[in-house]
């Protein structure tokens, strides 16, 4: 009994922990700090309080922290699908990778100029620091959802970004010296990463994807596990192959993300639950590695004065200037685009990245991830706390995303083919149209859900913006033709084509 009461103890204090996760919105909600700056926080002061619980290896923080992030990039993958990511692939790849070198750049010039920084560990900080993070955005709003293409541009930007900081950082950590060959050869071990790990996406996406449409499992719970296991194989596959595995589970859920395949809503809704809880885990587990007051605490290194230092040069100078310029051709409104520019926050990337640099053991390891902790808390209270005031002077198109927790739901032996679901783009066809008016005589719509209620259909019914309709077609009807009268915006009358990167 003496042992059980122990571990029942340990049992109940990670069960509280794993509610107060759950219900973060929710505290989000009552509180004006942004949910992830509660964790991080509230695990430091614990840890001061506790010590005990500050005696983590960061050999365990780095694994915890790498599992987490593949589940957070694979679901951000998905979230972004392929379609998405076509409509602004030139923008998200150009500063996702343009973004990061020239930010790592500023950031380590920052530390080395200011502060005397050995070069080297100045590099490692400043690619620590460049990857952005909209999982922390998308919690700060709440039920909020950036809609246009400034959401698509942050959230494709982390994406791309994660991958090509962690990749940089790797063949940094594995140079010796910074003279012509040492540079030429990180730049082929950065190269390698982001081919084979593209590669490995591509093809363990379009296999999985194959994988959850041809092979029934026997019970409804099981595919959601298949899809988590299958993604966390494809990262190990692709970092085994001298890939980036972040790379891969990214690729491979914009792979999968629109695609129809049996359960598909119930693995999406339970990949988005694990990855806000991944995210959350990782701010416990820095929170807790780091010390606060006492003789080794944050206050007495002088990291605190740094790490402000540069969150508020990065915030206010650096990405406003280099990725602003970056953004220059990017067709985007003013406010929109002053938007990104401010919500590049940090947040699961440098933390992973922090416990790289510690582990490897380089000098001055130690006070680079305090640095660490000092920029992330303040991109995550200061910055993160002036998203949602901002958003609203910006005039940054935000739909409210109200939870349905009531569902009706038909189950099919074999694919639906002609019965297709659509959410009515503004400014397509179908807005503003009666279901008389739509061109197409063979479409049959046979349900509309309007603000969370059903609506009668009639010919008479006008169709607004953000309605989600259930279409019948015929067999013969050919998906594109039909998806692009909900989905994709009416004729420009000009004829002049958007300015696009």
């Amino acid at each position: 009994m003496s042992t059980v009461e122990p571990f029942a103890l340990v049992v109940l204090i990670t069960a509280l922990v794993g509610i107060a996760a759950v219900l973060s919105n929710r505290l989000g909600a009552w509180l004006p700090v942004p949910t992830p700056a509660l964790f991080l926080v509230g695990a430091a002061v614990a840890s001061d309080v506790w010590p005990q619980l500050g005696r983590i290896p960061i050999s365990a923080v780095e694994h915890v922290a790498t599992v987490a992030l593949a589940i957070i990039l694979f679901d951000g993958g998905m979230q972004i699908g392929w379609k998405r990511f076509r409509s602004a692939a030139g923008a998200i790849v150009w500063i996702g990778v343009a973004g990061t070198f020239v930010t790592a750049a500023a950031l380590a010039a920052a530390a080395h100029l200011l502060f005397g920084f050995d070069w080297r560990i100045a590099l490692l900080l400043g690619t620590a620091l460049a990857p952005t993070d909209p999982a922390v955005v998308f919690s700060v709003l709440g039920n909020r959802e950036i809609s246009g293409r400034s959401g698509v541009l942050l959230q494709g930007e982390s994406g791309a970004n994660d991958p090509v900081g962690i990749a940089l950082l790797i063949a940094l950590l594995g140079a010796t010296t910074f003279d012509t060959q040492a540079i030429a050869h990180a730049t082929g071990e950065f190269g390698l990463q982001m081919v084979v790990g593209a590669t490995v996406g591509v093809t363990g996406g379009l296999g999985l994807l194959l994988f959850m449409r041809r092979i029934p499992l026997p019970a409804a719970g099981l595919y959601s596990l298949r899809v988590l296991m299958c993604a966390l194989a494809i990262y190990g596959a692709a970092t085994l192959a001298h890939g980036s595995g972040f790379l891969a589970v990214l690729v491979a859920g914009i792979v999968i993300g629109d695609q129809r395949a049996p359960y598909k809503a119930e693995i999406a809704r339970f990949h988005s639950a694990l990855a806000n809880l991944a995210e959350i885990v990782v701010f416990v587990m820095l929170g807790l590695t780091i010390q606060l007051t006492g003789p080794d605490g944050i206050s007495q290194g002088g990291a605190w004065l740094i790490g402000l230092v540069l969150a508020v040069l990065l915030t206010l100078v650096i990405r406003p200037l280099l990725v602003g310029a970056l953004l220059w051709k990017v067709d985007l409104a003013r406010g929109e685009r002053v938007f990104v520019l401010w919500t590049g926050l940090k947040g699961a990337v440098p933390i992973l990245l922090g416990t790289f640099i510690v582990h490897a053991g380089i000098t001055d390891s130690h006070r680079a991830y305090e640095i660490i902790f000092i920029v992330v808390a303040f991109s995550v209270i200061v910055q993160g706390g002036l998203v949602p005031t901002l958003a609203r002077r910006l005039g940054v198109p935000l739909r409210t995303v109200d939870p349905e927790p009531w569902g009706i739901g038909v189950r099919f032996r074999h694919e639906p083919h002609a019965l297709h679901r659509y959410t009515i783009t503004p400014g397509s066809l179908a807005d503003g149209s009666t279901l008389a008016d739509l061109p197409s005589d063979d479409i049959w719509i046979s349900l509309i859900i309007r603000d969370g209620r059903l609506v009668a259909g009639a010919a008479d019914t006008t169709l607004h913006a953000d309605d989600e309709v259930l279409v019948i077609l015929p067999d013969s009807e050919t998906s594109p033709h039909i998806t692009a009268i909900f989905t994709d915006p009416k004729p420009n009358p000009t004829g002049r084509p958007p300015e696009t990167l």
